[in-house]
């Protein structure tokens, strides 16, 4: 059992430019050691799954590192004859779908290759996520449909709440390799400092879809929402590469988000008086290697923030372990924490969850290390882009993504200033704006639900360059169905009198 360690200091001063590939010296603390890496793979390591990831995220960093090539070679073209066709064509080349209208210049009046560099950025994550990567990646767990295995554990709902950190954009994917067909919702905030009332209004949502859907039988009448909170923290450089919405304070960032949970569940008895039929989850990130803890909850759900499970200290202990044997290893582990016994039926839900956590995590956390003989190279945020509204799951990568979900930027005003200073120093670097995606989801069975949505993004996007005076950003709106499928992109209005036109 480990302790958090109480660190306090400013934000992160050493941003990496997103497309430069810089080493750190920090120290490697927490991690597994060298000698852990000489001995092989874990027990539990999945490499065909770790091939594929990789094989992921080298496609998207290879067409990203294009982009800047094909955008230099395009620049001093751009007052020839038929130029905006001649730059469509070459980003289409790297799969950026970019709009002709991006490319019009007049000797007076160039090109602000800045400006065009952050919108391809948009649309090259847009056509990662239009392919739908993570869809049935992890459906199956020692060979039994995880949607089955969530039912017997207890569960009917899974409501995740992490930082906006783009460090854990590949929380689902990678992290926990949780396949998002059990995930009910995930709406990222500064710091995972959720809304409690908007929890709630989620939570009410569920559980009135699954009263209608004649799903609260005596068959799972006994089963449980679930709500998790991800909080992260840096093992090599916890006063600089914590969580910038906490100051690097990891202790900060691990209780304001327990009380949180706490008040998720007290609102939802104070109101519906059923409390009991809500569990919460607090886990913790190392940004550094993708190792976790996990807080398990006692016998009455109740969450030590001081107690917990952690992966890295498991890693080492299960190395060597035969796989049954260190199964049974992390099931006594995770008894321990809970304080009840490894057979207790009452916790028995929770605690084989918790393990199937741990587990997948060992896995990425052997990936992590075979990979580059110890923690990530590059430990500072080193995001693409910035993802505001609603929250796009598609693209699973670690770095890529600064995504805070926020109603309005009135809203999320907070998280939007932590997302771009640290976006804005990144691309100040490279002397190119900042990338801004608004998304709006929208259900396609409410009539005039596509039109709101579209209303919504815009003005958003209006409301993001009207806040952003000082740091240069390249806002892109988009709307897309709740079921998934390709972003539609809508063109700005400067009013909100009719709904643009939205394209694929």
């Amino acid at each position: 059992m480990m302790t958090a360690r109480r660190t306090k200091s400013g934000p992160n001063a050493a941003w990496k430019a997103g497309w430069v590939a810089k080493g750190t010296a920090n120290r490697n603390l927490g991690s597994p050691s060298p000698r852990a890496v000489s001995r092989g793979a874990h027990p539990f390591a999945e490499p065909n799954i770790a091939a594929l990831l990789d094989q992921r995220e080298a496609a998207f960093s290879s067409r990203y590192l294009q982009l800047k090539t094909v955008l230099t070679n395009l620049a001093p073209r751009q007052f020839e004859v038929d130029f905006a066709q001649t730059a469509v064509s070459a980003l289409a080349a790297i799969d950026i779908e970019a709009d002709p209208n991006w490319f019009v210049a007049d000797w007076n009046s160039p090109l602000h290759m800045g400006d065009i560099h952050a919108r391809c950025v948009t649309r090259l994550f847009a056509s990662v996520a239009k392919a739908n990567p993570e869809q049935n990646l992890f459906e199956r767990f020692d060979g039994a449909r995880i949607e089955d295995l969530i039912a017997r554990w207890g569960f009917h709902a899974i409501d995740i709440t992490p930082c906006a950190d783009g460090r854990l954009a590949g929380l689902l994917g990678a992290v926990l390799r949780v396949p998002p067909s059990i995930v009910t919702a995930r709406r990222s905030y500064a710091g995972a400092m959720f809304n409690v009332a908007s929890a709630v209004q989620s939570w009410e949502k569920v559980e009135l879809q699954r009263l209608f859907a004649a799903k609260a039988d005596q068959t799972d009448s006994r089963s449980r929402f679930l709500k998790i909170g991800a909080y992260h923290f840096s093992s090599g450089d916890p006063d600089h590469a914590g969580c910038a919405a906490h100051g690097s304070d990891d202790t900060a960032a691990t209780n304001d988000l327990l009380k949180r949970l706490t008040q998720f569940r007290e609102a939802i008895h104070a109101r519906y008086d059923a409390g009991d039929e809500v569990a919460l989850l607090l886990i913790g990130v190392d940004t550094d290697t993708d190792a976790i803890r996990v807080h398990v909850p006692d016998r009455n759900g109740d969450i030590d923030a001081a107690r917990f499970v952690g992966s890295t200290d498991l890693y080492s202990e299960t190395l060597d372990q035969a796989r049954d044997t260190a199964k049974e290893t992390v099931r006594t582990r995770v008894a321990e924490c809970a304080k009840v016994d490894a057979d207790d039926t009452e916790t028995r839900g929770m605690r084989w969850f918790c393990g199937y956590l741990l587990k997948n995590n060992l896995a990425q956390v052997d990936a992590v290390t075979q990979k580059h003989g110890g923690p990530y190279p590059v430990k500072d945020h080193a995001e693409k882009l910035i993802v505001i509204g609603d929250p796009l799951d598609d693209v699973q990568q670690r770095n890529i993504s600064f995504q805070a979900q926020m109603n309005s930027v009135e809203e999320g005003s907070d998280d939007l200033s932590v997302g771009l200073s640290i976006l804005g120093r990144i691309c100040a670097d490279q002397q190119v704006s900042v990338p801004v995606l608004v998304l709006r989801r929208f259900d396609p069975l409410v009539p005039g639900d596509r039109e709101a949505a579209i209303r919504g993004a815009q003005r958003m996007a209006r409301a993001v360059n009207a806040a952003t005076p000082v740091t240069p950003v390249a806002v892109e709106a988009a709307i897309r169905p709740e079921s998934g499928g390709p972003l539609q992109f809508v063109t700005s209005k400067p009013k909100d009198t009719s709904p643009a036109e939205a394209t694929q």
